[in-house]
């Protein structure tokens, strides 16, 4: 493991006792690349209620949803190499997970690394942008041991 980076971890809701601070490290380092040493981000584990929120309030959409990545703009001249926030809503990764017949931790794996693939500039909203995030995505979440999630 290279860990040549911060993840501040905040956790609002329960989780599962296996989704500790090493896990959520382990997932971000194999996403980062090589040039991204000394980098930081901010993964926030949230409720319903604050994920329908920010869902609202960034991206004018109702409801929670799985997870919102917010891409540093202007924190770099405070805080240089700050990737941005990852916030995750755990009550609907879980059910997702249970819905789509999922194991949770690779679940959770998946949603970290969606994130963080889009605070590092990749994107889904064409088929070309998004089969390239997702081969991406099968290829990290490969390293790791995890199924491909799609």
């Amino acid at each position: 493991m290279k860990k040549d980076f911060f993840v501040d971890l905040q956790i609002t809701v329960g989780l599962k006792n296996t989704l500790t601070k090493e896990f959520f490290t382990s997932i971000v380092d194999a996403t980062l690349d090589d040039k991204r040493a000394g980098s930081e981000l901010t993964i926030r584990i949230v409720s319903l209620e604050e994920s329908a929120y920010l869902n609202k309030k960034y991206r004018k959409k109702e409801g929670p949803t799985n997870v919102l990545s917010f891409v540093s703009e202007g924190a770099e001249k405070i805080v240089p190499d700050f990737l941005g926030d990852l916030v995750v809503c755990a009550p609907v990764v879980n059910e997702e997970a249970c819905q789509q017949g999922k194991n949770i931790e690779a679940h959770w794996a998946h949603m970290i690394v969606h994130g963080v693939l889009h605070l590092l500039g990749l994107d889904h909203q064409d088929s070309y942008q998004a089969e390239a995030m997702e081969n991406r995505e099968r290829s990290i979440l490969s390293n790791l041991g995890y199924p491909d999630p799609y």
